[in-house]
């Protein structure tokens, strides 16, 4: 299926409204290939006839399925090892030493769970003991749905778990995997889309937001990293993706780095 220029450039002004995402000219590739199994299962033999529907109609469930759509949910256990060895050797050591409570941390593009799981295995393996609330979330139903269920296939299990992580923390589900309950149990999952108003969060001390600023543009970071800022704590803890970065966008924000050589961030 292939769509027009007019069609195209809708879909892209939709997204960057109700998401903040930017679809860029020369992705209608990506678009059509995303959007052709939608357009067929909602009865359209081609995408311009979807987005024909699209136009005229109030913003609703099938528009919300094609922001989802162009969304990116690539995600892996323990993606980046560096940053969780940095987590295990000096960001969570320094945040439980001062802490009064349980530990707050937010996993703000979760996808489909692999990073808040990861963290939940991490305390469970580094930090017995320790009292956590993981707030795990995305603008994605269809991902929070496989969040909270905990269900992967044995090739997305095994992408950066080691057999004794999968025996520990993992049992058959079919031919797939489920994460044990009482990890599930650690997770607060929660829909929350990054471009518009937060709901009530309580003060965070461990935000990640990794490979996600990566699809907005400049004024749109710089909104979601004030608002973010405003949600963490003192003395909280940024956590970006390897490619992005604060400078030139939020100047409040400190740079660190970990002695596991992993950049991370702080109100300064």
């Amino acid at each position: 299926m292939t769509m027009r220029p007019d069609a195209f450039q809708y879909i892209c002004t939709m997204v960057k409204q109700r998401a903040g995402i930017l679809v860029e000219p020369g992705k209608e590739y990506l678009a059509e290939i995303r959007l052709a199994g939608l357009a067929r299962e909602a009865g359209f033999a081609e995408l311009d006839r979807l987005v024909e529907h699209l136009r005229v109609r109030p913003f609703g469930e099938l528009h919300r399925r094609v922001v989802e759509a162009l969304t990116t949910n690539e995600t892996s256990f323990f993606r980046d090892q560096r940053p969780f060895d940095a987590l295990r050797t000096d960001i969570l050591p320094r945040l439980i030493a001062r802490a009064t409570g349980p530990i707050v941390i937010w996993c703000a593009a979760a996808s489909s769970g692999q990073e808040p799981y990861s963290i939940a295995m991490l305390l469970r393996e580094h930090f017995p003991g320790v009292r956590a609330r993981i707030i795990a979330s995305d603008l994605s139903r269809e991902m929070l749905a496989r969040t909270r269920h905990g269900v992967y296939s044995k090739f997305e299990a095994g992408r950066g778990l080691s057999p004794a992580l999968l025996a520990r923390y993992f049992v058959p589900h079919g031919l797939e995997l489920q994460i044990k309950p009482e990890l599930r149990a650690m997770l607060d999952v929660r829909e929350i889309n990054l471009a518009t108003a937060f709901p009530a969060l309580p003060q965070i001390d461990l935000l990640l937001v990794r490979n996600v600023l990566i699809y907005f543009d400049a004024p749109t970071k710089q909104n979601i990293l004030e608002r973010m800022r405003a949600t963490l704590a003192p003395d909280g803890v940024l956590l970006l993706g390897g490619s992005e970065t604060t400078l030139g966008v939020d100047v409040a924000f400190k740079r660190c780095t970990s002695e596991a050589k992993a950049i991370w961030y702080r109100c300064a």
